[in-house]
């Protein structure tokens, strides 16, 4: 047998006994992304990915969507277009969690126009 042969059969048999050994979260259709998915969770200690996985995907979605809009609308984007799209992403983050009070909302907002603010500034010097 060619070695290749040997490493390709030997490397089928590994992907095979890592479907075996543990049951992932996910089923990507291929035991090798299935290891790699579980091996990051794993690694990263997220513990509640399903919440998580939402507010990360509603930051970006709600981001990006008012960025796109406010340039589109206003023709220019510009820092101003980023502290509203941070002020929104971070209010509708905060209305995300448990225990959401107005508190909160206001901080989050703020904190959130502030950073997006700063990246935008910090866009062209770096």
């Amino acid at each position: 047998m060619s070695s290749s042969n040997l490493d390709s059969r030997a490397l089928l048999e590994e992907l095979r006994s890592l479907d075996e050994k543990e049951a992932t979260l996910f089923d990507f259709g291929h035991p090798l992304l299935n290891r790699i998915t579980h091996t990051f969770l794993k690694a990263a200690g997220v513990k509640n990915t399903g919440k998580e996985s939402f507010q990360w995907g509603l930051a970006a979605g709600i981001y990006s969507g008012l960025t796109y809009g406010l340039k589109e609308a206003r023709g220019v984007h510009d820092w101003k277009s980023s502290a509203v799209a941070g002020a929104m992403t971070g209010a509708t983050l905060a209305l995300t969690l448990e225990e959401a009070s107005h508190h909160h909302i206001v901080q989050s907002a703020i904190t959130g126009a502030a950073i997006s603010t700063a990246a935008n500034l910090l866009n062209g010097i770096f």
